[in-house]
């Protein structure tokens, strides 16, 4: 008996050891957590004598701790890899489920309509009016916010302790950039190189033939998002962008940036070839759309007498998601029907 306890202490103190230089080698994290590790052999003699031996060690355990700046230049310290996800904007919503992380989003908006799923999420509010009483018993720990929530919604978030970061994407640049960075403080950082290559890609494609047309070849264009009184997009707006890198010229961008109003003279005066206008996904969403086509005043524009009026789904060039490149090879098939003719 004696022989086989001293080779068990010499097994076990031999593993420990073992252990002790395993461990020793790890000094990526900063928190130490001393576990018991026990191991146990039992001999049992004729007199029903039971004898334990018991090892134990220290191993190291490492919480990745990541801190960024966010899109509102606000420093943000992310421990671990989040599991529990409030998104406080559509596109945001749109971003996490692109990346496979649906199974992680706990709380949306009541205009995260996109993808299906979303929709039985538990609702922390509007666009701008969080329910911060809500959030607060889903306990996230990852906020995805956006500009219009700096003033006061975020604030108080960080004021409760919780983790907030800020998505504002302007540019199509931007919003590839903001898959990535999202996918990043996830640790989702392939599935989100996938899709931000995937959208440059198709951006590329169109960009390679439209790059080459002169003034004369482009087409000119009127952008509605609004018709009581009309508004359109300025040079600094991603729908813009999206028009010139199509082959486009939009007509409103001597209005300015933003979201200008143009009187009615002045877009009969410029005579646009196309005019698309924002429809939303709801009974009663054409409206704008309705209002173009029903207004007497246009009926010598061109668009109008061509037949080129088109309602395009506002999500597909409002949002800043995967999603825009939808928008994007919509918008260049209907400007340029004899370049685009394949995209659907």
């Amino acid at each position: 008996m004696k022989k086989t306890c001293l080779v068990i202490i010499s097994l076990l103190l031999s593993l420990s050891a073992l252990l002790a230089a395993a461990t020793g080698c790890d000094n990526k994290g900063p928190e130490t957590v001393t576990k018991t590790l026990t191991a146990t052999t039992t001999t049992t003699l004729q007199t029903s004598i039971i004898e334990t031996v018991t090892a134990t060690t220290t191993e190291t355990v490492t919480v990745k701790v990541m801190t960024v700046t966010d899109d509102l230049g606000r420093e943000v310290t992310i421990e671990g890899t989040p599991s529990r996800i409030v998104s406080l904007a559509p596109s945001n919503t749109e971003i996490l489920f692109a990346l496979g992380l649906g199974d992680k989003v706990v709380g949306v908006t009541e205009y995260c309509d996109y993808p299906e799923e979303a929709l039985s999420i538990e609702k922390v509010g509007g666009y701008s009016d969080a329910n911060i009483e809500k959030i607060v018993a889903i306990n996230p720990d990852l906020i995805l916010a956006e500009d219009l929530h700096k003033t006061e919604v975020i604030p108080a978030l960080e004021d409760l302790g919780f983790t907030v970061v800020a998505i504002v994407p302007y540019t199509l640049q931007e919003v590839m950039d903001s898959i990535n960075f999202i996918g990043m403080i996830t640790r989702a950082e392939a599935a989100a190189e996938q899709i931000a290559n995937d959208m440059e890609r198709r951006i590329k494609e169109i960009t390679d033939i439209t790059s080459v047309l002169t003034e004369g070849e482009k087409t000119s264009v009127l952008y509605v998002i609004w018709h009581e009184p009309i508004m359109s997009v300025g040079n600094d707006t991603r729908i813009h962008e999206i028009i010139e890198l199509s082959g486009g010229i939009n007509i409103a961008a001597v209005a300015g940036e933003g979201y200008p109003t143009l009187a009615l003279e002045e877009i009969i005066s410029i005579n646009p070839q196309v005019i698309l206008v924002n429809v939303e996904d709801y009974e009663g969403g054409d409206i704008s759309l309705q209002a173009i086509l029903n207004e007497t005043r246009f009926s010598d524009v061109d668009a109008v007498v061509n037949g080129r009026v088109y309602g395009i789904n506002a999500d597909l060039t409002n949002r800043p998601t995967p999603r825009i490149i939808d928008g994007f090879e919509l918008i260049a098939g209907i400007l340029h029907p004899e370049l685009f003719g394949d995209i659907e």
